[in-house]
Order: C-alpha cells, then structure tokens, then sequence
C-alpha cells in the first residue's frame, strides 16, 4: 500500500495493511518520508503485533509505504522483510513488492560481480540494486530502466524522497488499485482498503502501467513492451478477500459462480453442501443454490489460531486440522454430505476432514473442489509447494479420491473456471492447473523451495 499527500500517511497505511494481511502473515513494516527524511520500521509478525504506538509515532509524514509479507523467495526473517530501505550516492529508496521474479537469481549475481552488496535473500531487492545502478535523470526513469530489466510478476510501490511510484507488470500478474482521500492519492493490492479507510475508489491500474505521484499531481506512463495478459486466477479462487473488486470482476461474485458451476458439472444426490471455511463458504453457497441442496455450516472453524501452536505430546490424531476445524455432530451423523473446498494442494488437510466427517457420523462424503487439479507450481507469487508434493501431480482422480477417503471427488473444469469471466477468459494465468507458463520459468533448487502454507 501507498499514500502521499496525507498529513495521516503512516496511520491510513497502517489501517490498509490490516485490510490486506490475509496477504501476508510472515512480516509487516511501513516506510514514511518527512522534510527529506525516511525512516522504516518492520518486524515480523503480524501488523498488530509489529506496530505499537510508539512505533507509529515515529512514522510521521505526509508519504508512506506499507507491506505484508509472503515470502515465496528468501527466508523467513526481519532482514527480508519489506518495505526495503537502501541508501545510495542518489539519496534513499523504499519499495515494497507482491510477486516472485523468475529472474531475480541471474541478476542478483551480475550485480554481486560488480560489487553490490545486498541486506537481504529476497528477489525484491534486485530493484532497488538496478534503481541504483541506472543513469536515468529522474526517479522514474530509473524506475522503469530497473523495472525493464525483470521477468516475471510485480505490482509494486516505490518511494524516495520526494516522489510514490507504483507499477503492475505488463502481464499484470497480481492486483493494484487506485483511489483517492482528501486529495492524497491511495494504492492499494486490492479495493477492500478503500472500503476501510472511506477512500475513494478510483480504477485497477493497468497491465504495463507506471504511475508517477509528486507535487505536480499524477501520471500515467506504459514505459514497457506490451505483452500478453496474464492476470492470477488464484487471486479470485483463493487469495483475495471476496469484497475486493479486482481484474474486472467481484471476487465473491467469481467465487458463487464458480460453485453454481461446479453444481452443473458435477451434480450428486445428498443431505447438505457443507463449506471448507472460510475459503470455501461462497462457493459452497452457489453450489447449494444451483442444486438446490441445503446450506449448512457442518464444519465450525477456530478463528483464533495462529500459523503456527505447539502440538501437545500426547498423540491427538489429526490434531493440526482439529484445533482449526470442527465437525458439527449432531447436524452430519447418518447423513450424505458434499463439502466445498476451493482447491486441494498435498491433500493432507482434505483427507483429515473426510476423516472428520466420517467420524462425526456422516453416511456419505463428496468432495467438490471449485477449481481444477493444482498439477505445478506458481513461480509468479503464489506460494504452492513443488511439483513433486502436489497431489494431482502424482495420483489421478480414483487413486486420489480413494486417498482422501471420499465416496466420490470432482473438480471444477478449467473450461467451466474461465467461463466465470466471460470475455475476459484468455486475460487469466492458469498455469498452476495448465503448465502453460506466461513467462519461461527455468526451476532451480533455491526457487522451489516453498514455504508449504497450503494443506
């Protein structure tokens, strides 16, 4: 997120990012510019266990940046947290970036030949390097010179002194959006940050864009060669909150329409369609409503448990998914249920929950999964394992249905899921259910290793 020309820059940031922290749990930071000065302050964690008010206090101005971590490049901790500050003989750089650069590794080692010294692993900082390095005669110009030079995806904001860029990839990978509050100038990941700080929301900055905000006001510059749209349809199955309006569509639009066509892809006689929460609760809804098979929320989950809690040393079997998930016994026992999850990654956590409703009592259980087989990695920003750890990678249909333990288990077609977008079908990147990679990946063992955060 970013704001300048507010006299509450760092508050309304700070504000945003709890809007966007289902982005990111790992880290949180905000960089602020006053008079000239910039000043960070980061931790990990999540934004209200990094920011006190004496933090804040220290951020004053009328520029700020903010950002959630989710690391897919780098390891978990503070040194790569973001937003990153570097100073160079030009003054000072903060930025911070959703997306993963295919090429990060090749440049880092380039600029490490010639002697750049680097604060953090993250493929971020490659940015703020190649800024540094650039001959450009503004801020913007070395902006888009650094930008140019990286493949993959990137919405990002970058902030000096005196100047808030922002810029999507012209892919257009992940989501960035613009509004407006009391004259100051907002972007954000998504439009729900609008919503909480009553700002206005003004259009999705566009696949290629740049923006330059200073005193003069803003403009929009398309400085790089046009490609191809390839915007993340994970953002619409999973990633962003269903009140954010991105890529053109309402997610939770998207998300009731994707279980409708579920329902008429892959129909099955039963009691109830019980939702995975909370990621699966508006697909399970249009599913429900197009079969015409109740709602129930036959699975209560703990909101308040963290990514990570001590497992006690008694053997609790499937402990993990019981302190997060619970059936409700009373509501499934001796009855066929459909339980709605939007996808399935290592199938672990499903196989669990099969198991918990079976416990519970449940005659039946079907498996509805409202997108299709996830069959390779994202290297574009969204952190699934490797290839070799996916499910549908390594077993078909039947032999994955009889590991989850399910009476039947269908997905939702890759045709069906595009159709949900009408026109804009062929502007969405598939390849985690395709193999069709927008821009060339070339795997190497330090770019696989992912974080592991889907069950």
């Amino acid at each position: 997120m970013g704001v300048y020309g507010h006299a509450e820059a760092a508050n309304l940031v700070y504000l945003g990012l709890y809007a966007l922290q289902h982005r990111g749990q790992e880290s949180a930071g905000i960089a602020v510019s006053n008079n000239g000065k910039m000043h960070l302050e980061v931790g990990m964690g999540l934004v209200a266990d990094v920011f006190s008010d004496a933090r804040l206090k220290k951020l004053s101005g009328k520029m700020a940046i903010g950002h959630n971590r989710y690391s897919t490049t780098g390891v978990s901790k503070v040194k790569n947290a973001q937003p990153c500050l570097i100073e160079y003989s030009g003054g000072a750089i903060a930025l911070g970036h959703n997306g993963n650069l295919v090429n990060a590794t090749e440049i880092r080692e380039e600029l490490g030949s010639a002697g750049a010294i680097f604060q953090s692993t993250n493929d971020s900082e490659v940015i703020v390097h190649l800024m540094a390095q650039s001959r450009g005669e503004t801020f913007a110009d070395r902006a888009a010179a650094a930008l140019a030079q990286v493949k993959g995806a990137y919405s990002i904001v970058l902030m000096n002194e005196n100047e808030l860029i922002a810029a999507r990839d012209p892919h257009g990978f992940r989501p960035l959006c613009l509004g407006t509050l009391d004259g100051a100038f907002i972007v954000a990941s998504e439009s729900c940050v609008m919503d909480l700080i009553e700002a206005e929301f003004i259009r999705e900055l566009e696949p290629g864009e740049l923006l330059v905000i200073n005193e003069n006001g803003m403009k929009s510059f398309f400085p790089f060669q046009k490609n191809s749209i390839s915007q993340c349809v994970f953002e619409h199955i999973y990633f962003s909150r269903p009140d954010s309006f991105l890529f053109g569509h309402q997610v939770y639009t998207s998300r009731k329409l994707m279980g409708q066509a579920l329902a008429q892809e892959q129909p099955v006689e039963a009691d109830f369609v019980i939702p995975v929460p909370d990621s699966g609760v508006i697909s399970a809804m249009g599913y429900a409503e197009e079969s015409k098979i109740p709602f129930q929320m036959g699975l209560i989950r703990n909101h308040y448990v963290g990514r990570t809690f001590i497992e006690p040393q008694s053997q609790i079997r499937n402990f993990g998914v019981k302190v997060k998930l619970n059936a409700v016994h009373n509501l499934t026992r001796g009855k066929r249920v459909i339980i709605i999850d939007d996808s399935i990654v290592r199938g672990t956590t499903s196989r669990k929950i099969v198991r918990m409703l079976r416990d519970a009592g449940a005659k039946e259980v079907h498996v509805r999964i409202s997108s299709p087989p996830t069959r390779f990695s994202c290297f574009y920003g969204i952190d699934t394992p490797t290839k070799e750890e996916l499910i549908a990678s390594n077993m078909d249909l039947e032999q994955t249905r009889e590991y989850l333990g399910a009476d039947s288990l269908h997905y939702l077609s890759l045709e069906k899921l595009l159709e949900v977008f009408g026109e804009d079908k062929d502007n969405f990147c598939a390849a985690c259910f395709s193999g069709c990679y927008p821009v060339a990946v070339k795997e190497r063992e330090d770019e696989t290793k992912q974080l592991k955060l889907f069950g």
